[in-house]
């Protein structure tokens, strides 16, 4: 014989600590409904989110493993800082990247796929128009003191905006760049095609840069290294995929097939 147990009515203060933790996850929820593709006829492979899925993971442990390993150059919040700027470096060259790719597929396809593509840059723009948007107020906020006597007033209320918006903005970096700004909403074949030029652009700035660990040539090598390789490869074998069981290819994607 079963048992039927009535749960407990949710109580005022369950309720206002749901509240409070909606409010808290507000901007990363937003962000990723913003920046997350959409189109609803977009081909979502098992196997290619699994093997990005993958490939982040083993990312993040190795760089654990790093600063684990080797002595750090720098502080750790130094460090943390030095990450986080590499994600708003790689989301502003999708700024410039993304809408040269866009324009450059949709110009290039035969007719009729500029026409049909058209509609679908409404996803990109989108997520390219939050991002921008969520800049300019971050900049734009600190210089509102200088506006009349308006000034203190809205100086406070953009500082309370910073608390929205300073999640929002890492959140819609990290998304942007993890879903090169929708482009698999115009088409399938774009984040593969755009992914490899992001990191390998993102290389070229690394060198310049100084490690953050004291590690063997070698070991600094394979890190620099590392990444661009692993995104190339990715892309070549999701592309790959994509031609064997879904017959899509990126000269059919153009009219060219």
């Amino acid at each position: 014989m079963s048992t039927y147990v009535r749960r407990p009515a949710a109580g005022p203060a369950d309720d206002r600590r749901r509240g409070c933790v909606g409010f808290l996850l507000l901007p990363f929820v937003l962000a990723a409904r913003i920046h997350r593709p959409a189109r609803p006829d977009r081909i979502v492979d098992g196997a290619i989110e699994r093997a990005q899925i993958t490939r982040t993971a083993v990312g993040v442990i190795a760089t654990c493993w790093l600063i684990y390993a080797y002595p750090l150059r720098e502080s750790a919040g130094s460090v943390l800082s030095d990450k986080l700027t590499e994600v708003l470096l790689s989301a502003g060259l999708l700024l410039i990247l993304g809408p040269i790719a866009l324009a450059a597929f949709v110009l290039g396809a035969r007719r009729p796929g500029p026409a049909f593509y058209r509609p679908r840059l409404r996803g990109p723009l989108t997520a390219l128009g939050a991002l921008f948007g969520t800049a300019l107020l971050m900049w734009l906020i600190p210089n509102l003191d200088s506006i009349g006597g308006l000034g203190f007033v809205l100086t406070f209320v953009g500082g309370l905006g910073y608390l929205f918006l300073v999640p929002f903005a890492v959140a819609s970096a990290v998304l942007c760049v993890h879903h090169t700004f929708r482009t698999a909403d115009v088409h399938e074949v774009l984040p593969p095609l755009i992914s490899p030029v992001l990191v390998w652009a993102m290389c070229v700035f690394q060198l310049f840069d100084s490690p953050p660990v004291t590690a063997p040539l070698g070991v600094r090598i394979l890190f620099l290294m590392g990444p661009p390789l692993s995104v190339t490869a990715l892309s070549f074998w999701e592309l790959r995929r994509l031609r064997a069981c879904y017959g899509i290819t990126v000269r059919r994607a153009l009219g060219r097939g």
